[in-house]
């Protein structure tokens, strides 16, 4: 493109290249959530994955959910301190984008991968969107929150995945036409990705499991597992449930436990190596309650109709709570709200049942096409 990015404005609009897509991400998350407009763009896509998510037992996983495409990079950052990751993986994204010529670059959400890539796009100036634009969680001590309000605020269009991500940008001064409401492709992802009722059942029958008899515990945030009293407070209170625990163990969670010396509090739960994300789709959905710390998981919640225990300090997603999830910190709170929703397991799955998910029908990979469709015809 012939405007540099040192005369770049934010937000001017350019035609869509004929060449197609860039997708860059690097996490496990990312790449569920990319994975629908990967098939929508099919061969016009490309997808550069930094390797942020470096353990061999999650990207095997996350490779194998992604469709078909002859242009994968696979760049292999690997681990680092923040900065550190952060500058190897501008470098590296850089380079592919300026071997891709002039192409639309995508980014989702709020990692490490996806700040390098809109910085990355905008050192070539190339047009950047911001998939799941929007998120806040007005809590600075998070550094996923600092990564999502400078890729919106570089970003030629935001695609928010609900009204209040919208207006958290707009209160920010992010133009109106820099934006577009998508709903979340999260949606398309689970639609896509849910085994049906009898390879469900397939995955429970070995682990001895039964539709909702048991709970579903996901934990690996830093704040969560980085220390060690809050680790074994989150631990002990999954054991103080009267159903039966289950606990695919993210990598950075095995090794705090084993670096604190919490090997023993596993043992009332139910351990699991980390899962497909079909295999875990189908455990969550058949899953009475789940507790964790994802965010991915609280927009999740909303399509399998499954309540939800969050725990954290903070969230950029609180439009599940009031229905579908509740925000705790670590501590006795986790085990008094869980037990709260298994006092009635078919009843609250009634309710649940009727509820729309706030993240939208699955017409977001459409609507996102179109926003792009509309910046480009505006341009």
């Amino acid at each position: 493109m012939s405007t540099t990015a040192e005369t770049r404005p934010v937000g001017e609009k350019r035609p869509v290249p004929d060449s197609g897509i860039v997708l860059v991400c690097g996490t496990r998350p990312e790449l569920i959530k990319l994975a629908p407009l990967a098939r929508f763009y099919g061969e016009a896509c490309e997808v550069v994955y930094t390797g942020q998510h470096y353990d061999p037992s999650l990207y095997a996983q996350l490779r194998a959910g992604i469709p078909g495409s002859s242009r994968f990079h696979e760049l292999k950052i690997g681990s680092a301190r923040r900065g550190t990751q952060l500058g190897r993986s501008v470098s590296a994204v850089d380079e592919v984008l300026a071997a891709s010529g002039d192409r639309v670059v995508l980014v989702q959400g709020d990692t490490t991968s996806a700040l390098a890539g809109a910085l990355a796009a905008n050192a070539q100036g190339l047009p950047l969107v911001h998939i799941e634009a929007g998120l806040r969680s007005h809590d600075r001590s998070m550094p996923e929150e600092h990564n999502r309000v400078l890729i919106d605020h570089l970003a030629d269009l935001c695609c928010a995945p609900t009204e209040l991500n919208r207006q958290n940008l707009r209160n920010e001064n992010i133009a109106p036409e820099r934006i577009a409401v998508t709903g979340n492709t999260v949606v398309e992802a689970l639609q896509t990705a849910i085994p049906d009722a009898a390879d469900q059942a397939a995955v429970l029958a070995p682990l001895g499991l039964h539709r909702d008899g048991y709970a579903l515990a996901t934990i690996h945030r830093p704040e969560n597992v980085d220390e060690p009293l809050r680790l074994t407070t989150i631990l002990r209170e999954l054991a103080r449930l009267p159903v039966p625990v289950v606990l695919p163990l993210h990598p950075r969670t095995s090794q705090s436990v084993r670096r604190f010396g919490l090997t023993r509090l596993l043992q009332p739960l139910r351990v699991l190596e980390p899962q497909s994300y079909p295999a875990f789709l189908a455990l969550a959905a058949a899953a009475a309650l789940i507790v964790s710390d994802s965010g991915g998981i609280q927009e999740e919640v909303s399509v399998l109709k499954r309540p939800v225990v969050v725990v954290r300090r903070s969230t950029e997603r609180p439009e599940v709570f009031g229905t579908f999830g509740v925000l705790v910190p670590p501590g006795p709170r986790i085990s008094a709200e869980a037990e709260r929703w298994l006092d009635d397991v078919p009843g609250h799955r009634e309710r649940l049942r009727a509820l729309p998910s706030p993240y939208g029908d699955g017409t977001a990979c459409r609507r996102i096409a179109d926003a792009i469709e509309e910046l480009t015809r505006a341009g």
